[in-house]
């Protein structure tokens, strides 16, 4: 049987802060909300606040394509203030991996996220993986905007 294709989008962005404080906007998935595009309409179904450790469940409901769903994330690995993943256990693909590595040089943090994901359907998501990319894109751009303007300081 033939393996599902699998695709990556990598990203990154440098803060003028420190790791600790860098890290820690990240481990508060209430702001995911706010740095998330508002036409997704996401939103944290989990009780907050949430306590973030490895093996953390959240529960989202986004729209994606003009489609509704519920999405359920786990967090697989978790090492503050350098390193965590969430990995989907319901969603909308076939496999979704999103790696958050941190570093810290000359008081500043670079932000790396890695996506690894596989699409649903086969072929005919195959089909669609471009449009995906562009969506993907599209998503992280505004992410790295609303991020810059919340904790860049003026």
């Amino acid at each position: 049987m033939e393996k599902p294709a699998s695709h990556s989008y990598y990203d990154s962005l440098t803060i003028p802060l420190p790791i600790e404080e860098v890290f820690a906007f990240f481990a508060d998935a209430g702001n995911l909300d706010r740095i998330t595009p508002p036409e997704l309409h996401f939103r944290i179904l989990t009780p907050q606040p949430i306590d973030i450790h490895r093996g953390t469940l959240i529960d989202y409901r986004l729209r994606l394509f003009g489609i509704s769903f519920d999405w359920r994330t786990e967090i697989t690995q978790w090492e503050p203030p350098h390193r965590f993943v969430d990995e989907q256990l319901r969603g909308p693909y076939r496999r979704w991996v999103h790696s958050h590595r941190f570093h810290e040089a000359d008081g500043q943090t670079t932000v790396e996220d890695e996506v690894r994901y596989q699409l649903p359907l086969r072929h005919l998501g195959e089909l669609a993986e471009p449009m995906v990319r562009a969506q993907l894109q599209r998503i992280f751009s505004y992410r790295k905007k609303m991020i810059c303007s919340i904790l860049s300081p003026q």
